[in-house]
């Protein structure tokens, strides 16, 4: 999401490789358009290989690429709460920011400021919350003033956050214990959902971004409020999408830039969102699963299948680098590598897993 005419949607489009219209005037893209990507992960393929698997499948994220965002949006400006409605339903936000300069695309705000651009989409963001909080607040009143104890503690917390949106600062900087975080997320509150700052750069700027001082702007901005912030170039993705992956390889190499933008994005995205990925692999298939940072194996092997969680018995795990380093699970495990693993083990990004299970 950003303002109108950042670049969101041409960089939505080179990392989909769908074709979102990307016109160069406000609210081009009115529904949302949706593109699903697979994680560049190059630990499946050498499973994939090693296992001699008939199937290989990554991880997938799922992009969303909603319209431009204006003054006012919370009152209904622009394409106003139609445009809200559809944030309320993904789990992060990358927000792409205009950090270049070209004469034949107008900004909406006339000048280049990424400080500014972002303070007016949190601006709007806070405000549309702030309604939010405020009716669940008069709802949450009744239960008060009869003395529910569940009640006041409702109230307690989101006059917190109502306090914290009213200084204009977003919901996610307000600390809240595991029970609240539950209330917290029947709001669906935009502001507290993860944000990845996105520099849309010129294509010049790339392979020594420290000659951007807009990008250096919204680098610092992002630092302090603990999000990640990195550069692209939305006209470089866009290029690069269409050419072959050996094409695009020396594309990049000649350009002097070391990783596809949509690469970055997506790792980015998984760091934001704390996510990992596991790995089950053999001759039917070798296939990536995402989880929460955090996971225990039950959980984990829920992500399979429910029977697997609710007849959990074991894990058997190898890390991906012994593995690896074996040559094949079989010498892994004269190895020693083999681990067994109960209902307590925490998931680690790498693993590759059979769980063992009784329903």
């Amino acid at each position: 999401m950003g303002l109108p005419n950042v670049g969101k949607s041409t960089l939505f489009n080179a990392i989909t490789k769908s074709k979102a219209p990307a016109e160069n005037y406000p609210f081009c893209t009115i529904e949302p358009n949706v593109g699903v990507v697979t994680v560049p992960d190059d630990r499946i393929d050498r499973l994939a290989e090693m296992e001699k698997s008939g199937k290989r499948v990554p991880a997938i994220v799922e992009f969303v690429d909603i319209a431009g965002l204006v003054k006012g949006a919370a009152q209904g400006e622009g394409l106003g709460n139609k445009f809200l409605s559809h944030i309320r339903e993904v789990d992060a936000i990358a927000m792409v920011v205009r950090c270049f300069e070209d004469a034949n695309i107008v900004h909406v705000e006339g000048t280049i400021d990424p400080i500014r651009d972002v303070e007016i989409i949190l601006t709007e963001l806070c405000l549309a919350d702030l309604e939010t909080v405020d009716k669940r607040l008069v709802k949450t009143d009744k239960g008060k003033k009869a003395g529910d104890k569940d009640a006041i503690a409702e109230y307690d917390l989101f006059h917190s956050v109502q306090k914290i949106l009213q200084e204009g600062k977003p919901a996610i900087s307000l600390p809240a214990s595991p029970e609240e975080e539950k209330k917290l997320k029947e709001l669906s509150l935009l502001t507290r959902k993860p944000f990845l700052y996105v520099a849309n750069v010129s294509e010049g700027d790339l392979a020594d971004i420290s000659k951007n001082k807009a990008f250096e702007t919204l680098q610092k901005y992002a630092a302090g409020h603990q999000a990640i912030c990195l550069p692209i170039s939305a006209k470089i993705e866009s290029e690069v999408a269409e050419l072959p992956e050996e094409e695009a390889v020396q594309f990049l190499a000649d350009l002097g830039i070391k990783e596809r933008g949509l690469h970055a994005i997506i790792r980015k995205s998984y760091e934001t969102l704390g996510l990992i990925s596991f790995f089950t692999a053999g001759p039917m298939e070798s296939k990536a699963w995402t989880i929460t940072r955090g996971t225990l194996a039950p959980q984990a092997a829920g992500k399979i299948h429910s029977d697997i969680e609710r007849g959990f018995i074991k894990a058997e795990v190898y890390s991906y680098e012994d593995l690896m380093a074996a040559g094949s699970t079989a010498k892994a495990k004269e190895a020693g590598k083999l681990r067994t693993e109960g209902k307590e083990y925490v998931m680690k990004d790498g693993d590759v897993v059979h769980f063992r299970f009784n329903v």
